[in-house]
């Protein structure tokens, strides 16, 4: 995606002059001038505050303005932003346009193109066209780009830091209201607001995202109690019909009874967006294809799809059993929703429903500081319940356990040690230390671990550690930067390249990459050259 380029005014009079019959194109010219959309037609609201407001000495000078994205991101992001004062609406205007002839040559740095790309991004509300697969959303939302025009879950918490680092807190409160939105219509946040994701969520980060929220009062802190319990039943749906032991929907029960949770789908057959490959896999892997296609499902519900972390022989795409694995940052991030739910019941005097999910955070925590951490290998693991151990795959899922305050400080030194010998890549956080040619292996790396792992890691008093990450992160992403204008979703951390693998192409955009690079260089301004 380049931003630099101007999107012309539409040639209404050369497509009517084209089209029209040899006779009406006589007397069609007047007809056409008329049709042109002058700036002022195209910004309107925006067009005469900047003008009245004399933010340039000369009218014309806006007029002549070059936009450096679609003028009705533009009109979104001035709604969304409001700027009332002359300097508030000559930094817009910076943000947006360009001067003819002025700044045509000159590259946007990466924080100014990640700023111009919020717009971009940004999504209003649009009327569902029956039969498609899109779902309604009452607010704008924010899209992760490419491929990717619907709004996605864990996507939208790393997008969030960003927003929040360029101060873009309408946009915040408007994606948290349509995840309220999802869960009262739905019981839960789908994977992303497609049909076809409905029968499964993602990782449960809402809870997180309502700590980025600036806005708070009695009736809106209820309100979001109330969605955050709602979510938690969700993920917790199964303990009603869990046995002695074994798993029902999301929720494992554990050898000593105690419950911890899985990813699971409600729905076992091939995947809309991914239907051919779903059914190849599932004819190469020698299972009911059922079994296959859930596991599959459960993978996407991950977000790590996919990755050795569900291959049973740690390289083949045809033995995954994701919903055989018990994940360490799943558990971790269902006990950082049962503390938030909590401290959100503390805060709203319910000591009743505090106590009861401190509680579970307790029983919950046990858990997973018992089959969770292997003291012996001194790690955090996934639990295989087939296997009844845990499993082998060490990846970027054991920060988690810090990045939520869940860790000892010994468990958490043990993680530092290991990330240095094991997932220390020249360009950041390796996934896994497994290449298969998944594209949740390495050498592939993600801005979302590389965040959880710089948090994870200084909040554990290890700040050097969490800065050298970051620098290694944002030299990556910069150098692809300047060399090719573009933001993408995954780098390969050997090379500095795009990464590879997966079932689509690499793409472009791309939301988490653009949040997480501009929350880290609100973090370490010292790492932020322009």
């Amino acid at each position: 995606m380049i931003l630099r380029r101007s999107f012309a005014l539409p040639l209404v009079a050369l497509s009517i002059a084209l089209s029209a019959p040899a006779a009406a194109r006589e007397i069609t010219p007047a007809l056409a001038a008329s049709a042109v959309r002058t700036p002022e037609d195209i910004y309107g609201p925006l067009y005469r505050a900047v003008e009245l407001g004399r933010v340039f000495p000369d009218s014309k000078t806006f007029a002549d303005m070059v936009p450096l994205s679609a003028p009705d991101a533009i009109l979104q992001a001035y709604r969304t932003e409001a700027p009332q004062s002359r300097e508030a609406l000559a930094a817009f205007v910076a943000r947006h346009f360009r001067k003819v002839g002025d700044a045509d040559a000159r590259k946007l740095s990466m924080r100014e193109h990640i700023r111009a790309l919020w717009p971009v991004l940004a999504k209003p509300p649009v009327a569902v066209v029956p039969g498609s697969s899109a779902l309604q959303l009452p607010q704008t939302y924010v899209v992760a780009g490419g491929r990717y025009q619907e709004m996605y879950y864990w996507d939208s918490y790393f997008t969030m830091l960003g927003l929040k680092a360029d101060g873009e807190r309408p946009l915040i409160e408007s994606m948290l209201g349509n995840f309220s939105a999802l869960i009262a219509q739905y019981g839960h946040v789908p994977n992303g607001t497609r049909s076809y994701y409905l029968s499964r969520s993602q990782p449960p980060f809402l809870a997180l995202m309502m700590d980025l929220s600036d806005t708070h009062d009695p009736a809106l802190d209820r309100e979001r109690l109330a969605t955050l319990k709602a979510e938690h039943a969700y993920w917790m749906a199964g303990a009603k019909c869990v046995a002695a032991s074994g798993a029902c929907e999301h929720v494992v029960r554990m050898p000593d009874g105690s419950l911890l949770n899985r990813y699971w789908d409600a729905r076992d057959t091939p995947r809309d967006e991914s239907y051919a490959e779903d059914i190849a896999t599932a004819a190469a892997a020698g299972r009911a294809a059922p079994q296959v296609n859930r596991d599959l499902r459960a993978a996407a519900e991950s977000g790590w799809d996919f990755s050795s972390r569900w291959l049973a022989d740690g390289k083949t795409l045809a033995t995954i059993h994701t919903t055989d694995i018990v994940p360490v940052d799943l558990n971790s991030l269902m006990w950082n929703l049962e503390k938030a739910i909590a401290r959100r019941c503390t805060t709203v005097g319910d000591t009743a429903c505090a106590r009861a999910f401190e509680t579970r955070a307790t029983a919950r925590g046990m858990a997973i500081s018992k089959y969770l951490w292997s003291a012996g290998d001194k790690r955090w693991v996934d639990w295989d319940r087939k296997t009844a151990k845990p499993t082998d795959s060490i990846s970027a899922a054991i920060l988690y356990p810090l990045f939520v305050g869940l860790a000892t400080r010994e468990q958490a030194d043990a993680t530092a040690t290991l990330v240095t010998a094991k997932l220390l890549a020249p360009g950041g956080l390796r996934t896994t230390t497994l290449t298969t040619g998944q594209q949740w292996d390495q050498p592939n790396g993600w801005a979302p671990l590389l965040w959880i792992g710089v948090q994870g890691l200084d909040r554990y008093g290890k700040t050097a550690q969490a800065e050298d990450l970051a620098h290694r992160w944002l030299r990556t992403v910069s150098r692809y930067y300047d060399a090719n204008g573009r933001m993408v979703e995954k780098y390969n951390l050997e090379t500095g390249e795009a990464g590879g693998g997966g079932e689509y192409p690499v793409q472009d955009g791309f939301g988490w990459t653009n949040g997480v690079t501009r929350a880290l260089l609100a973090k370490y301004p010292a790492l932020d050259h322009g």
